[in-house]
């Protein structure tokens, strides 16, 4: 292994949530007023935490979402995961090797604690990450694209940045490796390579990413 920490994304990278997550996210917003196709979606927010949504919202529109947006939202997108979530094809795989190697691995996402949880719960991935291997951008002052939560996993880990790799599959999540010091990987499957060319390599398709880590 080339690096002494691998951090992954979650949503799109172990849990294939974003395509749910994306359609509930635009439907919502269009329901409130604000117009948002899903291709919208996930240009302006894969990846982001909530108060981006809050934000770009209010600065396109000089409205505020409702006190409660984010409860509904979740509350939604939890039922949907239920239904419909898998994890992403090759994540297991990858986890499998990196325990069985004894490689230093975790999770660092704009989603929330409890959305993580729910994610892992139902797709099985949550058997390879106790809570000592989560970190949320609950954890956190900002989200991505700001460097703090990867800089914080890696903190919390006990590895210095330039030893660590990123795994991720969003601009705003490459845009924030990059800030933080940390190689990054670009997970191309849902986003258009051209959207992720700061990162240090592209690779589509999860069954690859083992043999980049060597």
């Amino acid at each position: 292994m080339r690096y002494d920490l691998v951090i992954f994304d979650n949503d799109g990278v172990l849990v294939d949530s974003e395509p749910i997550s994306n359609k509930l996210l635009a439907g919502y917003l269009t329901e409130l007023g604000h117009t948002t196709s899903y291709e919208d979606s996930l240009r302006d927010y894969m990846g982001a935490a909530m108060h981006r949504v809050h934000d770009l919202v209010e600065a396109r529109s000089g409205r505020r979402l409702p006190e409660d947006f984010d409860d509904v939202f979740h509350a939604r997108v939890f039922a949907a995961f239920e239904r419909e979530l898998e994890p992403v094809a090759g994540a297991v795989g990858v986890l499998e090797k990196l325990a069985a190697d004894g490689v230093p691995y975790c999770v660092a996402s704009s989603g929330s604690h409890e959305r993580i949880r729910v994610g892992h719960r139902k797709t099985g991935v949550g058997r390879w990450f106790d809570d000592g291997r989560i970190f949320s951008s609950q954890d956190v002052g900002r989200g991505k694209p700001a460097p703090d939560l990867f800089l914080y996993a890696a903190e919390r880990m006990g590895v210095e940045p330039a030893r660590c790799v990123v795994v991720e599959d969003s601009p705003l999540g490459v845009r924030a490796a990059v800030a933080a010091g940390m190689d990054v990987y670009g997970f191309t499957a849902m986003t258009p390579a051209e959207r992720l060319q700061e990162a240090t390599q592209l690779f589509a398709d999860m069954g690859e990413l083992l043999d980049l880590l060597v």
